[in-house]
């Protein structure tokens, strides 16, 4: 017997401010509050791909317009191979020319956000370079719960707190 799960859109927890999003439906809740940001933005993905970076561009440069700092947490562009290398290269020093602050991490693999330190994003999907593959993140709006993931991560030292 053969059993298939059914990929669901989104699953509100009735217990706590979470809700779960496939791939299908992360982008569209994503940009809403990415778009809604006042004062700071992280984003951790170990990949960038040209296409996705086309994607946030428009979104990062209103932010950065509004003096929104944004902070990229990703892997070095020569940890990648061929092609994957140079599109990362060329995020990233679009990135710089934008003021964003890009950080490396080595063996970098964890995929997630931090909006306002109200918002947190996490789970499987890689935020600038999803392209196709069932994927699963987590939004929770909690303030604690945001700061304890920026604690977590070790960030904090690099974020503007004016």
């Amino acid at each position: 017997m053969k059993l298939t799960l059914k990929r669901r859109g989104s699953i509100a927890m009735p217990y706590c401010d979470s809700t779960l999003y496939n791939q299908d439906t992360f982008y569209p809740a994503f940009l809403r509050d990415v778009r809604n940001c006042k004062r700071q933005l992280i984003v951790e993905s170990p990949f960038i791909t040209s296409r996705r970076v086309r994607t946030m561009l428009p979104v990062f440069k209103q932010l950065r317009k509004r003096g929104v700092q944004i902070i990229i947490n990703t892997r070095d562009p020569e940890e990648h191979d061929g092609e994957y290398q140079q599109q990362a290269a060329e995020a990233v020093e679009l990135f710089h020319r934008m003021d964003i602050l890009v950080l490396y991490t080595v063996g970098h693999h964890r995929k997630l956000a931090v909006i306002d330190e109200k918002v947190a994003w996490e789970g499987s999907l890689n935020i600038l370079s999803f392209n196709d593959s069932c994927e699963i993140m987590r939004r929770i709006a909690s303030p604690d719960a945001a700061r304890q993931l920026l604690a977590f991560i070790g960030i904090t030292k690099f974020w503007d707190r004016n």
